[in-house]
């Protein structure tokens, strides 16, 4: 049978005699503890004690398609501003500052990373890694630059005709970038 209540932070739930702590609490001399507000289930079938939130954190996990902007370029990375992942309107928990290897920016061989991204850019992006800290690809089709304005002018610049790159319709400056099959396409 599986029991189930609200419970708040903090409130005992169980004795570890009975059940053990899994999601959403923790066990402290002998007793279990709610660790965050939701409902309590205890499973008897499993022997443990878990709190289900009704609105768990946004947090991110590898595999995730992100949405950021680029903050920094360096020689052999990008860094950047995680703002949303893809599918969640709420925005993220935890830290969003991630950076993006120069081997993991394109498919093909890359070895200058402003001539694939620029600061300023906002970007599609997959998570690789969460530890130790936030780390990104754009290699995929769809992902890379999905807006970016001219350094120049600060028009938005539009895919070139060959498409390969992007160009300023103002001040007609031309640029190289890695871009999201997608590219201008993407409402913000």
């Amino acid at each position: 049978m599986t029991e189930s209540k609200f419970v708040f932070p903090g409130e005992e739930v169980a004795s570890e005699e009975e059940y053990l702590a899994a999601e959403g609490t923790f066990a402290e001399n002998g007793i279990v503890y709610a660790s965050q507000v939701g409902e309590l289930v205890l499973d008897d079938t499993d022997c443990v004690a878990r709190v289900v939130s009704p609105n768990p954190p946004n947090v991110l996990a590898v595999g995730d398609i992100v949405y950021g902007v680029v903050g920094d370029i360096r020689n052999t990375m990008a860094t950047a501003d995680v703002y949303v992942k893809e599918g969640v309107d709420r925005r993220l928990g935890g830290d969003t500052y991630a950076t993006i290897h120069v081997s993991k920016i394109s498919q093909g061989y890359t070895d200058d990373v402003s001539k694939e991204l620029r600061k300023g850019d906002f970007i599609r992006a997959k998570v690789t890694a969460i530890k130790p800290a936030l780390q990104l690809t754009t290699k995929d089709d769809h992902l890379g630059v999905i807006r970016a304005q001219c350094s120049k002018c600060k028009t938005e610049m539009i895919r070139s005709k060959k498409g390969d790159g992007l160009y300023c319709p103002e001040c007609k400056y031309a640029m190289p970038r890695k871009l999201a099959n997608d590219y201008g396409d993407v409402e913000l």
